[in-house]
């Protein structure tokens, strides 16, 4: 009797196919992982952005003091940092979705180099925040020169002055020489008095103050954010890698 020959297919996959089907599940993990950091990072360029806008938008009485100005310069950072977030982050997702390698390294990329810029800048104002200071106190004395000429400089500086209760960059004698009569404008008086009883504090610490108390939690934030990118970095070579070894064996 002649052996019979089995038409039918091994039940085990041979070795090559059985790599190529864990490469593509965990190919498969690491897309929907990466996909939902990059989502949550979207979101938190969302809310940056978004207190940004608020940022901007309660500060807009002093929108025509120096961009150094604390509180101005912390909007137009938080506007700026929201914006490349929001769209790196919609980079990120949109190259775990397609499974693009072009789309995984440009975002790599751009991630890296925000993470890095994002170090340098920590590292900058820890180091030079004095001279940071005193170079913003500078710009808003030079600019209490056109008080009297600027409207709209005029109109900031006694917003200012009358939200915070505070008088001159760092006390009332900021004032000497900034104004037709040599003395502190009115925004300056504790009173409508006919002798101005000047208020003690100075704009710049009182401003500076004032933004430290209410970017606590976004500071909280931007710490889980930076945690995000990093994790998102990782997942992000992961997956550019699980493709590369898909390819491998799909040839």
């Amino acid at each position: 009797m002649g052996r019979e020959k089995d038409s039918g297919e091994s039940p085990f996959l041979s070795p090559s196919k059985s790599r190529m089907s864990v490469s593509r599940g965990c190919l498969c993990c690491v897309k929907y992982l990466m996909f939902i950091f990059n989502l949550i990072f979207w979101l938190g360029g969302c809310g940056l952005f978004g207190v940004g806008v608020w940022l901007a938008f309660t500060q807009s009485e002093f929108s025509s003091l120096p961009l150094s100005f604390p509180s101005l310069s912390a909007a137009n950072l938080l506007l700026v940092a929201g914006g490349v977030t929001m769209i790196t982050g919609f980079l990120g997702c949109l190259g775990a979705l397609k499974e693009q390698k072009c789309l995984l390294m440009t975002f790599f990329v751009i991630l890296l180099f925000l993470v890095l810029t994002e170090v340098a800048l920590i590292l900058v104002l820890s180091v030079y925040h004095e001279e940071l200071d005193k170079k913003a106190k500078d710009d808003l004395r030079e600019g209490m020169k056109d008080y009297l000429t600027n409207e709209g400089l005029k109109k900031s500086w006694d917003n200012m002055q009358r939200i915070f209760k505070c008088c001159g960059v760092s006390n009332h004698t900021d004032w000497h020489n900034k104004t037709s009569n040599g003395k502190p404008p009115d925004s300056c008086c504790r009173d409508n008095t006919e002798r101005c009883h000047h208020w003690e504090e100075p704009c710049y610490e009182k401003a500076k103050d004032w933004l430290l108390a209410n970017m606590t939690s976004v500071l909280g934030f931007g710490v889980c954010i930076g945690i995000v990118q990093i994790l998102a970095l990782v997942f992000s070579m992961l997956m550019y890698c699980q493709i590369l070894h898909a390819e491998k064996y799909m040839d």
